[in-house]
């Protein structure tokens, strides 16, 4: 499987707005980048997403699931729509490394009283007043890091190193190297940012083998990211709407994720078959071998695909004709799908979902971890010939348990 995707440690949204810079959401199904209006300042107030994915599940891709720890890959955070509001045609939505820890905590939108233990806009752990500099966020913490305030700066105190409006706080993070930023459209409700980069920069932590300070010189501890609207936007004296995503405390099959992808396909069919045995365009028949239909989160089945001609040529032989290795062309791919809800788990991928082929005919890998156990999955196939594209969808199912 050259798509794989690990699950949120912890997930929270800090806002800025007068009445809420205390408030923790660190158990709120929602992740929110809003801006709400409070008439004592005339201004739109905005709010950011925190997301953290464990040290460990990264190392484990690198070590366990890439073919070598420096093999090429794409990684990217994925933010799943669940309520969009007003938002305008265009926006930009930029992902930097935090350069603090911080704590989850147990708090909830509409909690009363409001909750203060954990992360808010103000505070990256529980929220007391003591110690500014050690429990608050501090924008000068570490080399080239930065934030939306001076540090050590009152909390009641209105101050912005981007700008002027906005509380005290909001977040600490590295403001030269590893952010990344994405415009969207308002048709694009889903969110995809690539931290390519940033992921590269955490592994130099890791302790992993064979990436060395040669690939990243400069290692950064893994304190997660903050997810926000670009400063520009976030200044503007207008609401520019508000977008919702489902947090890792959802109950619905749409929590954040972190999506690793890479080429895992090895195309060397059998010499004698090919390129004789490739079916280029013929009515053809296939079928999928090795589907057990029900597999454990923690296998990794190779899935076998056995293609042959539905008219076999009509020749004198002494063997059967379906006993043939038969091949599909290098531009040929798979997809998976929620059996339920049709909705794309991973996409036809003509980089990272590439069939492989060998002596035995086609194959690709799965790894069922990446998945989210007890739900239903569908295979499809997308071959693409030089005149004509075909979508193979023959309800080939399969479910991943615990």
């Amino acid at each position: 499987m050259a798509y794989y995707s690990i699950f949120p440690e912890k997930d929270a949204t800090i806002y800025s707005h007068p009445d809420r810079i205390n408030l923790n959401t660190g158990q709120d199904e929602i992740l929110e980048l809003a801006h709400e209006y409070h008439p004592s300042g005339g201004l739109y107030y905005p709010s950011r997403i925190l997301i953290q994915f464990k040290d460990s599940e990264i190392k484990d891709v690198f070590e366990n699931k890439f073919p070598t720890t420096t093999a090429a890959y794409s990684a990217s955070i994925e933010l799943f729509a669940a309520e969009h509001k007003d938002v305008s045609d265009t926006y930009i939505i930029s992902a930097s490394m935090l350069s603090q820890s911080w704590e989850e905590g147990t708090g909830r939108f509409d909690s009363t009283p409001t909750s203060s233990d954990g992360c808010t806009w103000i505070f990256r752990k529980t929220s007391s007043i003591t110690i500014p500099g050690i429990d608050a966020w501090d924008a000068e913490f570490g080399p080239q890091s930065t934030g939306s305030f001076f540090a050590g700066g009152d909390p009641t105190t209105f101050s912005n190193s981007e700008g002027t409006g906005f509380p005290s706080g909001g977040g600490a993070w590295y403001n030269l190297y590893w952010g990344a930023t994405e415009v969207f459209d308002k048709d694009n409700r889903d969110v995809e940012i690539n931290v390519t980069d940033a992921i590269g920069a955490i592994s130099k932590t890791l302790n992993i083998e064979g990436i060395g300070e040669d690939t990243y010189p400069a290692g950064i501890p893994n304190n997660g990211f903050i997810i926000r609207k670009s400063g520009r936007t976030e200044q503007f004296t207008a609401s520019f709407g508000e977008l919702k995503f489902f947090s890792s405390d959802t109950h619905t099959i749409y929590p954040p994720k972190l999506t690793f992808k890479w080429d895992d396909s090895n195309y060397h069919p059998l010499t004698a078959g090919y390129p004789s045995g490739t079916l280029a365009g013929q009515e053809m028949y296939m079928t999928l071998n090795n589907n057990k239909k029900i597999f454990q989160r923690e296998s990794q089945p190779r899935f076998r695909i056995t293609a042959r001609k539905r008219y076999p040529d009509r020749t004198f032989t002494t063997s059967s004709n379906f006993l043939d290795t038969n091949y599909l062309p290098t531009s040929s791919f798979y997809s998976i799908r929620d059996a339920h809800t049709d909705e794309i788990i991973i996409p036809f991928d003509t980089e990272y979902t590439k069939l492989s082929a060998d002596n035995k005919g086609m194959y690709f890998d799965l790894f069922m971890e990446g998945l989210q156990p007890e739900r239903y999955y569908k295979i499809l196939f997308k071959i693409a010939y030089s005149n004509e594209t075909k979508i193979i969808d023959d309800d080939y199912h399969f479910k991943v348990v615990r």
